[in-house]
């Protein structure tokens, strides 16, 4: 395992370091961080077991990867054949270095697939990465976690180490697994280990790889946090213990909604900018130039992705429970909800200058996955826009050199146009502009919406 840096952690205070986080070290100095995180030094390493993935969507295939490049047994537990299917043939977002590691540990059969569940008693450490989506009504659906965790307590053995990194509310290792684990007859942190480390991937950027990505990791007890740190060292240069899986949880949800507070922010300012006749993405820039105080985001159609558009809603979901108000992060939730539809009135109005009615209008949305880069469509603002414009009766279609088809929310399934002209349509909506294909056709047509805001191949574009 490579050695882990030991270090402090700036506790929001700039210039000052707080002595409450800290860094898991292998080797040489792993007793002294035994002894700082209240361990005993003479606990024995865990072997390098087996591990089970449970669940190989787009944080499950990665840690997979990840740790199959250095370990010798890894098993990918998946419920959906397709999936497995696809992960089997490559046919998969990864990036280059993570696809050749896919294939070569299917090869070498560092990393098994499979669909029996059974596989996870046979696991040394089962890591659980499943998804945390939001209902219709922005409410959690916890089924897919609850059922993960069900499955690993009811496989779990004594000796091992379950690791939850699925981005969930505040209690919810202790809830679905410390407390099931203990009414089976299981001790948590003598026979079983149990942590939540939250994922930290990010679908399609190639600068934020996994090795240089630093990890928390938050036990039961700290012997828990200590053996799970062993097996997130396998992915990353940098793990950090926090005091406890709550601790933990709250700190992925914080990230993300720090993320969501700043993304409303954005298209706050750039509908400013709009009243000011002013760039934003000029002003923003300018901003960022200040060396400290300031991350800025760039504004855009909406927010999209399995994590910002629905973790922060687990934080709200358990405080409304609970009777307290979060204010700046509901109103923030409620500006990114509202933004896909500011961008079909901006696509009305524009139709409307031109002197064309939006019932019977041609509509084309270049891109519809909710990032650039990625075929994923959860969540992407392309869905309510395309909705949206096809409830005022315009003729909505889509390119999208990634996604060759997409399922609407009612159920229904819509073509790509693989090869458009510009002219052919009364007005080109710009959702996404994925990396290394041509949208210049984009520039042929009368009216461009660019609901990126940095869409430069079309002079006499408009923005939201």
């Amino acid at each position: 395992m490579t050695q882990h840096h030991l270090a402090l952690a700036v506790n929001g205070r700039e210039g000052q370091l707080s002595g409450r986080l800290v860094a898991y070290q292998d080797r040489s100095e792993e007793d002294a961080v035994r002894r700082a995180a209240g361990l005993e030094t003479h606990v024995p390493k865990a072997r390098q077991g087996t591990v089970v993935i449970l669940g190989l969507g787009y944080v499950g295939l990665p840690t997979a990867c990840g740790l199959a490049a250095r370990r010798s047994s890894v098993v990918g537990v998946d419920i959906s054949e397709a999936r497995l299917r696809a992960v089997a043939d490559g046919d998969v977002d990864l990036p280059g270095a993570e696809r050749a590691v896919l294939h070569d540990a299917l090869a070498d059969v560092s990393l098994r697939l499979s669909e029996d569940p059974s596989a996870l008693a046979e696991a040394d450490t089962v890591v659980v990465c499943v998804p945390t989506p939001v209902d219709e009504d922005r409410t959690p659906d916890l089924a897919a976690l609850r059922g993960a965790c069900a499955t690993a307590v009811a496989h779990a053995r004594p000796g091992q180490t379950i690791i939850l990194t699925s981005t969930t509310f505040v209690g919810t290792t202790r809830e679905l697994l410390v407390e099931p684990l203990r009414r089976r007859g299981l001790e948590v942190g003598t026979e079983v280990h149990v942590a939540f480390s939250p994922e930290r991937i990010d679908p399609g950027n190639h600068d934020h790889a996994q090795r240089d990505t630093p990890r928390i990791v938050g036990g039961v007890t700290p012997e828990c946090s200590a053996r799970a740190a062993r097996v997130i060292g396998d992915l990353t240069d940098s793990v950090f213990l926090v005091g406890s899986p709550e601790a933990a949880e709250l700190t992925k949800l914080y990230e993300n909604i720090f993320r969501a507070v700043n993304l409303a922010l954005a298209n706050e300012i750039a509908d400013i900018c709009g009243t000011l006749s002013l760039d934003p993405i000029e002003v923003t820039i300018a901003a960022g130039t200040k060396p400290y105080g300031f991350l800025g985001s760039f504004p855009g159609p909406g927010v999209g992705g399995h994590c910002i558009p629905c973790d922060p809603h687990y934080l709200l979901w358990q405080l409304r429970k609970m009777g307290v108000t979060a204010p700046v992060i509901d109103q923030a939730m409620r500006s990114i909800d509202l933004r896909p539809e500011q961008v079909v009135r901006r696509a009305e109005e524009m139709l409307a200058a031109a002197g064309t009615a939006a019932s019977g209008a041609r509509v084309l949305l270049a891109g519809v996955s909710y990032k650039a880069g990625v075929r994923d469509l959860r969540e992407s603002p392309a869905l309510p826009i395309i909705s949206g414009l096809t409830r005022l009766g315009a003729d909505v279609r889509y390119h999208d050199p990634l996604l060759g088809e997409i399922e609407l929310p009612d159920g229904s399934r819509l073509s790509g146009e693989p090869e458009p002209r510009g002219a052919d349509w009364d007005l080109v909506v710009v959702h996404t502009v994925h990396p290394g294909f041509d949208y210049s056709w984009a520039g042929d047509c009368p009216q461009v919406l660019d609901a990126t805001y940095q869409f430069d191949l079309a002079p006499h574009r408009q923005v939201v």
